[in-house]
């Protein structure tokens, strides 16, 4: 049923100068889950646009199973689109939107409607059959719109933003039955997400988007631990910024002589580490700061070191509490240090 997808130096134009993707290639692995990520109007829902075939890129090639789609209308490219609203038919019941598509198709009445139920059984919606979507709710009706993607078995499944304007609660409950059916289906799954924490947790990996262009592209763990560069570890929460000089396996810094665990090329260099990796206490990569800062999170502090004129910035457990203008010492350990590009 899944098929694998490639963007091969996609572009697109609006018709101004600016475009909105800029040679975009990427590949989705059949029956993988990959997030597009990024701030609003990077052009990710225009990538999901180009891959549904409601808009026609103006160079590159989209290929599904080895083909080329791009001179392929929507409605055969056995792909399944939800928006970020529903878009559910008011004069239909619930299962008659289910199954809207199945007639278009030829389907049977009957089979349509098995169909129909079939797939309101798997997103947990079966009891509202004969419901008009008025008398849901936001969460349900998205639900409904998910099983109305899914009904008609597709090859690739698009998300763009579905649960953006659902509540925090809702949102989590919508996460997990993606993730499930996911699991339970298979679909080579593209979502389109400009919330870091959804794509972390729904996501096998992680297509970055900035301006139009492919920023990165790599499992979630690798933004976090190896971020390809300074605009992508600022996304993904990295404050800390270390600014030094590479010599023998070390970094020259304000802060001392760091070891590093990873072997970088002679020269100026730009260190990072995460704020939940610096550690309180002696031992190599270790000196003197002053705290002047705190901030309670409630399951950690942010704590505000400074020395040698240079911030940086710890996440600590709770239980660590420390006093703006108290002295510590605080160690960046070698295998936490990531050299950018």
């Amino acid at each position: 049923m899944s098929a694998r997808l490639e963007l091969e130096n996609v572009c697109h134009r609006y018709g101004g100068d600016e475009p909105a993707l800029e040679n975009l290639s990427l590949a989705v692995e059949p029956g993988e889950l990959v997030a597009l990520l990024g701030p609003s109007g990077c052009g990710k829902t225009t990538a999901l646009k180009v891959v549904a075939g409601l808009l026609r890129p103006t160079a590159g090639d989209v290929r599904v199973g080895g083909l080329s789609v791009v001179g392929t209308p929507p409605e055969r490219r056995e792909a399944a689109m939800v928006f970020q609203k529903p878009l559910l038919f008011p004069h239909m019941s619930v299962a008659q939107n289910v199954g809207f598509g199945l007639r278009m198709r030829g389907t049977r009445k009957e089979e349509a409607g098995r169909r129909a139920e079939e797939a309101l059984r798997r997103v947990q919606m079966d009891g509202f059959a004969g419901r008009s979507p008025e008398e849901l709710s936001g969460g349900q009706q998205q639900r409904v719109a998910l099983a109305r993607a899914l009904v008609t078995e597709p090859r690739l499944l698009l998300l763009d933003e579905p649960f953006s304007a659902l509540d925090a609660n809702l949102r989590e409950e919508m996460r997990e039955l993606v993730l499930r059916l996911q699991r339970e289906g298979g679909h080579t799954t593209v979502f389109v997400t400009h919330d870091q924490e959804e794509a972390v947790i729904l996501a096998g990996r992680i297509a970055l988007i900035f301006d139009g262009r492919l920023q990165m592209y790599d499992r979630p763990e690798a933004f976090y631990d190896r971020p390809a560069t300074r605009e992508v570890a600022r996304f993904f929460g990295a404050t800390n910024f270390i600014e030094g000089l590479a010599k023998n396996g070390s970094a020259h810094t304000p802060l001392g002589d760091l070891k590093l665990g990873r072997p970088a090329p002679p020269g100026a260099l730009t260190l990072t580490i995460r704020p939940e990796a610096v550690r309180l206490e002696g031992g190599e990569n270790s000196f003197r700061a002053r705290v002047i800062s705190a901030s309670y999170l409630g399951t950690q502090v942010h704590y505000e070191l400074q020395t040698a004129g240079t911030a940086l910035r710890a996440a600590l457990p709770p239980h660590v509490r420390l006093a703006v203008g108290d002295e510590v010492t605080a160690r960046l350990p070698a295998e936490s240090l990531w050299v950018l590009k």
